[in-house]
């Protein structure tokens, strides 16, 4: 079976705070559901760094461990693993959040999310070697240092919890391939952090430094962003360590084709509509709904997943689905939701789960079209 990726994929490029739109994007469509890296949207909430890859060197150190450093190659002398994982912005679909209220941070569409092949090393064969045992109790979090460094040069940091980083099952990946293909500089060359079912922000890109720890990191982006709050809660009242940093990310899915605002015509008073679909943590995708009519009826979506054992479904759903539309109907509104396999399940509107820094939003993704005849 021929399988679908989104055949007008929104490209844009974040760098130190300065934001591009490419032009056009071209139909696009594969027999896997590996998005190539020029297809992904790339945000890097600091300037990109300059790598050699010849003088490359990442820094182990921390509780429980013996400090050394590795090469590349060296890296790459542990057994080499590929999965297939999601990565989402905990900003997707921020600007739709915007219309409910004012929010900080670039104005995404559904489109800060893509799916790709990585390859590289488990971190926990990685530490392991080097004497970390799976049940200390000292340990708590493993932190990573990226190269990227802001003007007073401080690094890019974050972190895991020690459960999900050595745990065999958990996949997380000391990764220098993307799709078969070497790392580009965009996706974090020579070597990057892949966290799957986490949340965009800990997948460290062009890693530098691996710290075994019993505290979470102290950088910015895990202590005072990336975190969900009340959509009481404002800039004059945020409370930073009242809310824990984001980790595995909720259920959600989005329409891909047609894009809001398109005209099109039935094809036998049906509408046929594609898009994605994701749960973090692992979770299984499985169901996708999609209604013509405000709720009152849905349509179940034909999936297209990567089969993998449960917990570990780290890849995108694609689905699609045809929508009967009514023939008097000149614009029709259309909402999708999805369901995983803990049957978690997305939030009707946005009002209840807006926030500050206009995160999270998983709640039915709308388009509108217009019907020709």
């Amino acid at each position: 079976m021929r399988r679908w990726l989104p055949a007008t994929w929104r490209t844009r490029t974040a760098r130190s705070h300065c934001v591009t739109q490419p032009s056009a994007p071209t139909p696009y469509s594969r027999t896997t559901q590996s998005l190539p890296p020029c297809c992904w949207s790339t945000a890097s909430t600091l300037p990109l760094p300059e790598v050699d890859e010849q003088s490359y060197e990442l820094q182990i150190s921390g509780v429980g461990i013996k400090e050394t450093t590795l090469t590349l190659d060296d890296i790459k002398k542990f057994p080499k693993y590929t999965l297939t994982a999601c990565i989402q912005c905990a900003g997707n679909r921020r600007g739709e959040m915007s219309t409910v209220k004012p929010v900080k941070g670039l104005d995404w569409g559904s489109a800060a999310i893509g799916n790709a092949q990585w390859s590289g090393a488990r971190l926990y064969d990685v530490l392991t070697s080097l004497g970390l045992k799976e049940d200390d109790p000292k340990v708590k979090h493993i932190k990573f240092k990226g190269m990227d460094t802001d003007v007073i040069n401080v690094p890019y940091g974050a972190s895991i919890p020690v459960e999900k980083g050595m745990n065999p099952r958990g996949d997380v990946l000391l990764a220098y391939e993307m799709n078969g293909e070497p790392l580009t500089i965009d996706h974090g060359f020579p070597l990057r952090v892949i966290v799957p079912g986490t949340v965009g922000a800990r997948n460290v890109k062009w890693l530098s430094s691996i710290k075994v720890s019993g505290c979470e990191s102290p950088a910015h982006w895990q202590q005072y962003d990336y975190k969900g709050f009340s959509p009481s809660v404002d800039w004059d009242t945020v409370d930073w360590s009242s809310a824990p940093a984001i980790q595995e990310l909720p259920v959600i899915s989005a329409i891909c084709d047609p894009v809001n605002g398109a005209s099109v015509k039935p094809n036998q008073g049906k509408v046929k509509l594609r898009g994605y679909a994701f749960s973090g943590g692992g979770h299984q995708v499985v169901r996708v709904d999609v209604t013509a009519d405000k709720g009152h009826t849905w349509h179940t979506a034909t999936l297209e997943q990567e089969s993998a054992r449960p917990p570990r479904h780290w890849g995108w759903t694609l689905w699609t689905v045809d929508v009967p539309v009514s023939p008097k109907a000149s614009r029709v509104e259309f909402w999708v939701k999805a369901v995983d396999n803990s049957y978690n399940t997305q939030p009707e509107t946005i009002n209840n789960i807006w926030n500050l820094r206009g995160i999270l939003n998983n709640a039915y993704h709308r388009i509108k079209v217009n019907i020709t005849k």
